[in-house]
Protein backbone atom coordinates (compact mmCIF):
# COMPACT_ATOMS: atom_id res chain seq x y z
CA UNK A 1 0.00 0.00 0.00
CA UNK A 2 1.56 3.54 -1.03
CA UNK A 3 0.60 6.42 1.18
CA UNK A 4 0.31 9.86 -0.73
CA UNK A 5 0.79 13.30 1.19
CA UNK A 6 0.41 16.86 0.66
CA UNK A 7 0.15 19.98 3.10
CA UNK A 8 -1.92 22.66 1.91
CA UNK A 9 -2.49 25.69 3.44
CA UNK A 10 -6.17 27.12 1.57
CA UNK A 11 -8.05 30.42 1.98
CA UNK A 12 -11.33 31.38 0.77
CA UNK A 13 -12.06 34.76 -0.97
CA UNK A 14 -12.38 37.86 0.84
CA UNK A 15 -16.14 40.17 0.62
CA UNK A 16 -15.70 43.09 -1.44
CA UNK A 17 -15.88 46.64 -0.02
CA UNK A 18 -19.33 48.28 0.60
CA UNK A 19 -19.23 52.00 -0.82
CA UNK A 20 -20.19 55.26 0.07
CA UNK A 21 -21.94 57.26 -2.77
CA UNK A 22 -24.78 59.75 -2.76
CA UNK A 23 -26.71 60.48 -5.60
CA UNK A 24 -26.09 63.74 -7.68
CA UNK A 25 -28.51 64.63 -10.95
CA UNK A 26 -29.37 68.19 -11.99
CA UNK A 27 -33.37 68.87 -10.91
CA UNK A 28 -33.06 66.42 -8.45
CA UNK A 29 -32.97 68.56 -4.69
CA UNK A 30 -32.33 65.36 -2.64
CA UNK A 31 -30.91 62.89 -4.68
CA UNK A 32 -29.82 60.33 -1.09
CA UNK A 33 -27.25 57.63 -0.53
CA UNK A 34 -26.73 55.06 -3.44
CA UNK A 35 -23.47 53.23 -2.40
CA UNK A 36 -23.55 49.68 -3.72
CA UNK A 37 -22.58 46.52 -1.87
CA UNK A 38 -19.57 44.47 -1.92
CA UNK A 39 -19.10 41.08 -4.13
CA UNK A 40 -18.98 38.19 -2.11
CA UNK A 41 -15.51 36.07 -2.24
CA UNK A 42 -15.05 32.70 -3.47
CA UNK A 43 -14.89 29.33 -2.34
CA UNK A 44 -12.52 26.36 -2.01
CA UNK A 45 -13.90 23.05 -2.97
CA UNK A 46 -12.20 19.90 -3.23
CA UNK A 47 -13.57 17.72 -6.00
CA UNK A 48 -12.71 14.09 -6.67
CA UNK A 49 -11.36 13.57 -10.00
CA UNK A 50 -10.79 9.75 -11.40
CA UNK A 51 -8.03 10.73 -13.77
CA UNK A 52 -5.70 11.60 -11.43
CA UNK A 53 -3.78 8.77 -9.33
CA UNK A 54 -1.54 10.88 -6.88
CA UNK A 55 -1.31 14.37 -4.84
CA UNK A 56 1.96 15.04 -7.02
CA UNK A 57 -0.17 18.66 -7.80
CA UNK A 58 0.35 19.91 -4.32
CA UNK A 59 3.82 19.13 -4.09
CA UNK A 60 5.11 22.26 -5.20
CA UNK A 61 2.48 24.54 -4.84
CA UNK A 62 0.89 24.42 -1.17
CA UNK A 63 -0.97 27.34 -0.96
CA UNK A 64 -4.23 27.85 -2.86
CA UNK A 65 -6.99 30.72 -2.94
CA UNK A 66 -10.03 31.72 -4.29
CA UNK A 67 -10.42 35.39 -5.31
CA UNK A 68 -12.00 38.43 -3.19
CA UNK A 69 -15.07 40.22 -4.28
CA UNK A 70 -15.39 43.07 -5.95
CA UNK A 71 -15.75 46.52 -4.30
CA UNK A 72 -19.25 48.30 -4.75
CA UNK A 73 -20.37 51.15 -6.88
CA UNK A 74 -22.19 53.92 -7.07
CA UNK A 75 -25.60 53.74 -8.24
CA UNK A 76 -26.50 50.84 -6.24
CA UNK A 77 -23.95 48.49 -8.38
CA UNK A 78 -22.89 45.34 -5.94
CA UNK A 79 -19.50 44.59 -6.75
CA UNK A 80 -18.58 41.59 -8.81
CA UNK A 81 -18.49 37.69 -6.61
CA UNK A 82 -15.06 36.08 -6.18
CA UNK A 83 -14.73 32.78 -8.68
CA UNK A 84 -14.32 29.62 -6.89
CA UNK A 85 -11.77 27.87 -6.45
CA UNK A 86 -11.80 23.79 -7.35
CA UNK A 87 -8.69 21.97 -6.28
CA UNK A 88 -8.82 17.70 -7.79
CA UNK A 89 -7.90 14.90 -5.72
CA UNK A 90 -7.71 11.03 -7.15
CA UNK A 91 -10.52 8.82 -5.13
CA UNK A 92 -9.47 7.76 -2.16
CA UNK A 93 -8.42 10.79 -0.42
CA UNK A 94 -8.57 11.56 3.36
CA UNK A 95 -8.98 15.13 4.35
CA UNK A 96 -7.28 16.39 7.66
CA UNK A 97 -7.55 19.35 9.67
CA UNK A 98 -3.96 20.19 10.65
CA UNK A 99 -5.17 22.29 13.74
CA UNK A 100 -7.41 19.81 15.31
CA UNK A 101 -6.81 16.18 13.50
CA UNK A 102 -10.27 15.98 12.89
CA UNK A 103 -11.20 14.12 9.80
CA UNK A 104 -12.43 16.29 7.70
CA UNK A 105 -13.96 14.38 4.74
CA UNK A 106 -13.25 10.99 2.84
CA UNK A 107 -13.88 11.29 -0.87
CA UNK A 108 -14.49 8.14 -2.05
CA UNK A 109 -16.71 8.57 -5.76
CA UNK A 110 -15.89 10.49 -8.57
CA UNK A 111 -17.34 13.75 -9.21
CA UNK A 112 -18.19 14.04 -5.22
CA UNK A 113 -17.31 17.41 -3.88
CA UNK A 114 -16.81 19.46 -0.35
CA UNK A 115 -16.56 22.76 0.71
CA UNK A 116 -13.21 23.22 2.80
CA UNK A 117 -13.24 27.05 3.18
CA UNK A 118 -16.28 29.70 2.26
CA UNK A 119 -15.72 33.10 1.14
CA UNK A 120 -16.59 36.09 3.24
CA UNK A 121 -19.73 38.05 2.61
CA UNK A 122 -19.74 41.10 1.16
CA UNK A 123 -19.69 44.70 2.89
CA UNK A 124 -23.29 46.61 2.95
CA UNK A 125 -23.01 49.81 0.99
CA UNK A 126 -24.91 53.06 1.96
CA UNK A 127 -27.35 52.53 -0.20
CA UNK A 128 -29.14 50.22 1.85
CA UNK A 129 -29.79 53.09 4.76
CA UNK A 130 -32.35 54.72 2.67
CA UNK A 131 -35.14 56.33 5.30
CA UNK A 132 -31.96 57.33 7.58
CA UNK A 133 -30.71 60.66 9.34
CA UNK A 134 -28.15 62.53 8.44
CA UNK A 135 -25.21 61.21 10.21
CA UNK A 136 -25.65 57.60 9.22
CA UNK A 137 -25.50 57.83 5.19
CA UNK A 138 -21.87 58.19 5.98
CA UNK A 139 -21.66 54.74 7.64
CA UNK A 140 -20.92 51.37 6.23
CA UNK A 141 -21.00 48.04 7.30
CA UNK A 142 -17.44 46.52 6.64
CA UNK A 143 -17.11 43.25 4.58
CA UNK A 144 -16.73 40.30 5.85
CA UNK A 145 -13.03 37.93 6.20
CA UNK A 146 -13.09 34.72 4.51
CA UNK A 147 -13.78 31.32 6.64
CA UNK A 148 -15.62 31.98 9.94
CA UNK A 149 -13.02 30.26 11.61
CA UNK A 150 -10.85 33.26 12.37
CA UNK A 151 -8.14 35.65 10.80
CA UNK A 152 -6.03 32.88 10.17
CA UNK A 153 -5.64 31.03 6.93
CA UNK A 154 -7.03 26.96 6.94
CA UNK A 155 -4.15 24.37 7.27
CA UNK A 156 -5.11 20.79 5.93
CA UNK A 157 -3.54 17.37 5.09
CA UNK A 158 -4.57 15.31 2.51
CA UNK A 159 -3.78 11.61 2.00
CA UNK A 160 -4.18 9.57 -0.55
CA UNK A 161 -3.71 5.92 -0.24
CA UNK A 162 -3.30 3.95 -3.34
CA UNK A 163 -2.44 -0.19 -4.40
CA UNK A 164 1.26 -0.35 -5.34
CA UNK A 165 1.53 -1.79 -9.02
CA UNK A 166 2.43 -5.30 -9.01
CA UNK A 167 6.26 -5.80 -10.51
CA UNK A 168 5.91 -7.36 -14.14
CA UNK A 169 2.38 -5.97 -14.70
CA UNK A 170 1.38 -3.50 -17.10
CA UNK A 171 0.31 -0.68 -16.36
Amino acid sequence: MFLDRARVLIRGGDGGKGVISFRREAHVPRGGPDGGDGGRGGDVILRVDDQLASLGDYRNRQTHAATSGGAGGGSNKSGKAGGDLTLKVPPGTTVKDIATGEVVADLVTPGQEIIVARGGKGGRGNGRRRPCRPAERRQVEPARRADARSAEDRGLSIHHAHAEPRRGSPR
